[in-house]
């Protein structure tokens, strides 16, 4: 979304170390991997040249779901026969390759995992990118042990660039500003990925819910009964790889209370749509290091994450991320107050 933030181009952004738990990447070099099944996302640059980073053994914890083994090797993961890497080894490899920071990128559901990763990145001293619905950088525990070490951290669970949350969010905002009252709304998603594949195990589910319901209800003027409101993975559908299918339907009240009904139908590659935008995150991560500013990044959180520590509407999110990057931002009721004024001017 921005080709330069703080002086820092994509091109700048290095990969310096990498954690796996599939055979087909483990012991790989980083441009070898990402290749690798199951990754099936559309390939738009094939000659990445070799970086000498090498994918090493990760912690599996509840990184991999039971249900997973019952599916073809095409489709999920073959478990490496390499020995976990221990928290010290992760630290260790954290602190030699020079990382700033490290990207959280495991499967929905992975609490546990997550949490640990949280921990090497605090004792390796860089700064964490959630992109996963496991609450952390909303965690005020969390948020606040990052903020101890002085260490930033943006999360939690990215938004996509062009998605389907961003897409429900915007309409249930402009319901809102219209004057429609929101009676009743679904957002129904359907992949062939992994993600998808995964997220087959409802009990996986729980924390992703909550992220993708939480960030549509923040924008209803007034918040809808649950019985009201669905939002959530659908189903996995094979031949679908890594195209995601998205089904919106909203249901609300005009003039009179005349009834009135939106639907969409929203179809993307889910990766790219995620990589989209984390590369901002990495760069506004950056900036926050170089000045010095720990603890939950609330601005850039607002704009790239479905659950951060403080929800906004996506334009107040969207300014407030321009001013952390040109070093003006805040976060005050006063510059929101200041913000929401010249927006409604």
């Amino acid at each position: 979304m921005h080709w330069e933030i703080g002086g820092y181009k994509p091109g700048d952004i290095e990969v310096v170390a990498g954690f796996d738990i599939d055979q087909r990447k483990v012991g790989k070099d980083v441009s070898k991997a990402i290749f690798q099944p199951p990754n099936c996302t559309r390939v738009f640059y094939k000659n990445i040249s070799k970086t000498g980073i090498i994918v090493k053994m990760g912690k599996i914890l509840d990184g991999f779901a039971d249900h997973m083994s019952s599916y073809t090797e095409q489709h999920t993961f073959i478990l490496s026969d390499q020995r976990e890497s221990t928290q010290e080894e992760i630290i260790q490899e954290l602190r030699n390759s020079g990382a700033d920071m490290l990207l959280n990128y495991l499967p929905v559901g992975s609490e546990q995992a997550t949490k640990f990763y949280a921990e090497c990145a605090l004792k390796a001293k860089v700064g964490f990118i959630n992109c996963i619905p496991v609450f952390i950088a909303s965690d005020p525990t969390w948020a606040q042990r990052f903020k101890n070490e002085n260490l930033p951290i943006i999360g939690d669970d990215i938004k996509s660039q062009l998605g389907a949350t961003i897409v429900h969010r915007v309409l249930t905002n402009l319901f809102k500003n219209r004057g429609v009252k929101l009676m009743r709304t679904y957002q129904l998603n359907t992949g062939g990925n992994t993600d998808f594949l995964n997220m087959l195990d409802k009990h996986r589910l729980i924390s992703k819910k909550q992220s993708k319901t939480e960030a549509v209800q923040s924008q209803t003027a007034i918040r809808l009964k649950n019985d009201n409101i669905h939002i959530g993975p659908s189903d996995w559908v094979p031949w679908q790889k890594d195209n995601k299918v998205c089904f919106i339907r909203m249901e609300g009240n005009i003039f009179g209370d005349i009834p009135i009904n939106l639907e969409l139908r929203l179809s993307v590659e889910d990766s790219p749509n995620s990589a989209g935008v984390v590369i901002d995150a990495i760069r506004c991560l950056k900036l926050a290091l170089e000045r010095s500013q720990g603890g939950a990044l609330y601005e850039p959180s607002s704009y790239f994450m479905k659950h951060p520590p403080i929800q906004y509407s996506d334009d107040i999110a969207h300014l407030l991320t321009e001013e952390f990057i040109n070093g003006l931002s805040d976060v005050s009721i006063q510059s929101i107050n200041k913000i929401t004024s010249s927006i409604q001017k």
